[in-house]
């Protein structure tokens, strides 16, 4: 029998779509794209159904960045790609949070 020591998985079914915005495995969802996200109920849903480790990506690719030009871009670009069906942001080397072997793709992190 296999034992894993993984956290029970979210019933999606049970969850209020609408009205959650569930984080990611290591970041929490900023105020900036709570909003972002609550305007629209089918990107909610959308977000929702992203495993805890592409809404983690997803939060780090947009927080990550230092001007708040940047930011805005990022949110409009995550809420233009939910919508398209994407799960992850494209050509990210992934959260250096998460995997060490990410942050030679970035200067300074702070942690």
């Amino acid at each position: 029998m296999l034992n894993y020591n993984k956290a029970p998985r979210q019933n999606l079914a049970t969850l209020p779509m609408a009205s959650n915005i569930l984080n990611g495995v290591l970041h929490e969802v900023p105020d900036d794209m709570q909003k972002a996200l609550s305007n629209n109920a089918d990107i909610i849903v959308k977000w929702n159904k992203l495993t805890p480790i592409q809404r983690n990506e997803w939060i780090c690719w947009i927080t990550i960045v230092k001007k708040s030009e940047t930011r805005v871009e990022h949110i409009d670009r995550m809420l233009e790609e939910l919508n398209e069906g994407k799960r992850q942001p494209c050509c990210w080397p992934g959260c250096p949070h998460r995997r060490p072997n990410a942050q030679k793709w970035f200067k300074k992190l702070e942690k």
